[in-house]
C-alpha cells in the first residue's frame, strides 16, 4: 500500500503545500493533532518563513488571546516592549514559554527591520494575530478591557450623548473581575454572573457600541488609521463574545457544553475573517479547529458537537480558505507508539519519508476500497487523524517521530 500511495507525497516545503492548491488562499491554516511540541512548531516556523519570502505572507495568526496578541503585533511591528515582556504577556495557554514562539517573535521582528536603519515599509511589515478568544479551560477573561477599550475608542470619536453608557455606569456594572473569572462556574453554572440582571444589560450595551462604531465608519474612515478601525473592531467582537461565552456557563440546559466549544469556534472564526481581510496570512492551532466538518469530542461523559472555525470560514471564503492536517507517527514520551498498520497513520508511517506533505484529496481515492480503520490514542493529548475528515483536507503534513524529550 505505501508504493500505491507513494506519488501523493512530496517534501515539506511552502512550495509542495500551494501545489495541492488551485489558487493562492487568503488563510492558509495548518493544523496540528497535540499541543507543546516545539518540533511541530518549529516546522511551522520554516513553512512561514518560506511563505513569506516566496509567497508574499504577511500574517500569522496562532491559537491565542486575541487581545494578548496585540502586544506581539505592537513588538514585531513596532519594537514596543522587550521580548521576554512579550512572551510573557502576549500569549496564552502557556504559548509563551515554547522556544520555537520565541523564535518566531524573533525572527518576525528582525525581518521587519533587516531594510537599512529604517526597517521595512509598514506595508510590506510582518504582523501577528492571536485569534482565539480570552478563554481557558477552566474560565473566561472578564468583558471589562474589550468592553472599556471599545467605550474609550468611541469616546475619543464622537458625542458623549451618542454612546449609550457612561464609562462609570459601565465600570458599575463590570463589577469585581474576579467574579467573571470564578473557576468553579465551568463545572457549577450556578457560580456564574453571566445571565445576571448586570450581565444583561452589559450585553445590550456591548450591542450598542458595536453598532455605534459601524454607523460612524464614514466618519471614523477619515479620522482613525486603519489599525485603530481594526482594533476597535476586535474590541467589540471580545465583548460580545464573552459575554455570550459567559452566558452559556451560567446555562443549565444539556446542551451547555455544545454552546460553549462552539461559540469559542463562532469567535475563532470572526478574527479569522477579519484577519483575512487584511490580506493573505498564515493559520495555526489544532486541527480540530480548522477542518471544514463538524469538531466532536467527549467531555464529562457526554458527547459534544459544534461546527469548528474552519468550517465556518471556509462556508465564506471558499477556495480561498485551505487547510493542511498534521498527523504523526509516534510521541513515545507520552506513550503513543507506531500506529497500527491499518489506520492512516500506520500507512504513512510505512512510507521512508520522516516527514512529508500528503496529496489529501488523492490519498482518500487511493484509500477508498480499503477504509482504514480509526487509530486510537492510549493519550488524550493525542488526537489522530480521522479517516473520515481525509476528503475535507487539501493535503497532510506527516511527521514520523516526535522527538523525546
Amino acid at each position: 500500500m505505501a508504493t500505491d500511495i507513494q506519488d501523493t507525497v512530496h517534501a515539506v516545503e511552502a512550495a509542495a503545500v500551494m501545489r495541492l492548491l488551485p489558487a493562492r488562499p487568503r488563510l492558509l491554516a495548518l493544523g496540528e493533532p497535540t499541543h507543546g511540541e516545539d518540533t511541530l512548531l518549529d516546522l511551522r516556523n520554516e513553512l512561514f518563513r518560506q511563505l513569506v519570502e516566496q509567497e508574499g505572507y504577511r500574517t500569522i495568526a496562532l491559537e491565542s488571546d486575541c487581545m494578548a496578541g496585540l502586544l506581539v503585533d505592537d513588538h514585531v511591528t513596532a519594537g514596543t516592549g522587550t521580548l521576554d515582556e512579550v512572551m510573557e504577556r502576549g500569549f496564552s495557554h502557556g504559548w509563551g514559554a515554547s522556544a520555537a514562539n520565541r523564535e518566531l517573535v524573533r525572527w518576525m521582528r528582525d525581518y521587519n527591520i533587516r531594510v537599512d536603519d529604517d526597517g521595512r515599509p509598514a506595508s510590506e511589515r510582518l504582523r501577528f494575530a492571536g485569534f482565539d478568544g480570552p478563554l481557558e479551560i477552566t474560565h473566561a477573561a472578564s468583558p471589562r478591557q474589550a468592553l472599556t477599550a471599545l467605550h474609550d475608542c468611541l469616546a475619543a470619536q464622537v458625542d458623549a450623548d451618542l454612546l449609550p453608557c457612561t464609562a462609570e455606569t459601565l465600570d458599575r456594572l463590570l463589577g469585581a473581575d474576579d467574579r467573571w473569572t470564578e473557576p468553579a462556574a465551568m463545572r457549577d453554572p450556578s457560580r456564574s454572573v453571566g445571565q445576571s440582571a448586570e450581565a444583561r444589560e452589559l450585553r445590550l450595551i456591548a450591542d450598542d457600541l458595536v453598532a455605534l462604531l459601524d454607523a460612524q465608519t464614514p466618519h471614523l474612515i477619515t479620522a482613525t488609521s486603519p489599525d485603530d478601525r481594526y482594533r476597535a473592531q476586535l474590541y467589540g467582537r471580545t465583548a460580545t463574545g464573552l459575554l455570550r461565552y459567559h452566558h452559556w456557563m451560567a446555562d443549565t440546559s444539556p446542551g451547555r457544553m455544545s454552546r460553549l466549544v462552539g461559540v469559542r469556534d463562532q469567535m475563532m472564526a470572526h478574527n479569522l475573517l477579519a484577519v483575512a481581510a487584511r490580506g493573505p496570512a498564515f493559520v495555526h492551532a489544532h486541527n480540530s479547529h480548522l477542518r471544514r466538518g463538524k469538531s466532536t469530542m467527549r467531555m464529562g461523559g457526554r458527547p459534544l458537537e459544534w461546527w469548528s472555525a474552519g468550517a465556518l470560514v471556509s462556508a465564506r471564503l471558499g477556495e480561498e480558505y485551505a487547510f493542511v492536517a498534521t498527523a504523526l507517527g509516534t510521541i513515545r514520551h507520552r506513550g503513543v507508539d507506531t500506529p497500527p498498520p491499518d489506520t492512516v497513520e500506520g500507512l504513512l508511517y510505512a512510507l521512508p519519508e520522516d516527514r512529508c506533505v500528503i496529496d489529501a484529496p488523492r490519498l482518500a481515492a487511493a484509500l477508498a476500497e480499503t477504509r482504514p480503520a480509526p487509530r486510537a490514542s492510549p493519550w488524550f493529548g493525542y488526537a489522530p487523524l480521522d479517516p473520515a475528515h481525509l476528503a475535507g483536507s487539501d493535503g497532510i503534513v506527516f511527521v514520523r517521530d516526535v522527538p523525546q524529550r
